[in-house]
């Protein structure tokens, strides 16, 4: 089968994620100055944390699957199974910014970021089953240490929810400046052929 709709569907679901995030931020009541935004600081906090979070699996998405060739009724599951996470977001998000300093918020939205990134790791090797292990996606990449460190400091961050919330974000921030770094491993592997063609 052909990719088109998955990815099509895809950057639908994460474009719905976004404005859904968006529209949870609410003009202050009362006062018409700076001052009056001051409790809004934590709802757009998060807000940006989401955002970034949201936008490095759009990015990587898009990555994986310009590597992928065929796609097949696992790999439609699969991507089913990491949208769905994705799609938590904005409720993880608002609850975090309505009650930042509060263990469970944190928590909850630390499981929903691990469940994302083992969603995303089961797409990616559902990818890499059905083109094998010779695929330009398999070639790509390699050890993924970034993939396999981010779920134990996720895990890490639910944990410290519960002695500090503040904790918790610090690590997810981590993880996210992490991914934000670039990583070209997909775009080295489908450079190499036109490179070695010239």
């Amino acid at each position: 089968m052909g990719k088109t709709r998955l990815e099509a569907f895809s950057d639908g679901v994460l474009a719905i994620v976004i404005t859904i995030m968006v529209l949870e931020l609410r003009v202050p009541e009362g006062g018409h100055d700076l001052s009056a935004l001051r409790p809004l600081v934590p709802v757009f906090l998060s807000y940006v944390l989401s955002f970034v979070y949201v936008g490095l699996y759009w990015n990587n998405h898009h990555h994986m699957l310009h590597a992928t060739h065929q796609v097949s009724g696992r790999i439609l599951w699969a991507n089913l199974h990491l949208l769905f996470w994705l799609s938590l977001v904005p409720f993880t998000t608002r609850w975090v910014g309505e009650s930042p300093s509060e263990p469970w918020p944190a928590a909850v939205y630390g499981c929903v970021l691990l469940s994302a990134a083992i969603a995303y790791f089961l797409l990616q090797g559902s990818i890499v089953a059905h083109e094998g292990p010779g695929s330009t996606l398999a070639r790509a990449i390699g050890s993924d240490w970034k993939g396999k460190t981010s779920p134990f400091f996720y895990a890490l961050g639910i944990g410290l929810a519960f002695v500090h919330p503040w904790l918790s974000y610090a690590l997810y921030v981590l993880v996210a400046i992490l991914w934000l770094i670039p990583d070209r491993r997909i775009e080295r592997r489908l450079d190499a052929p036109r490179e070695s063609a010239t």
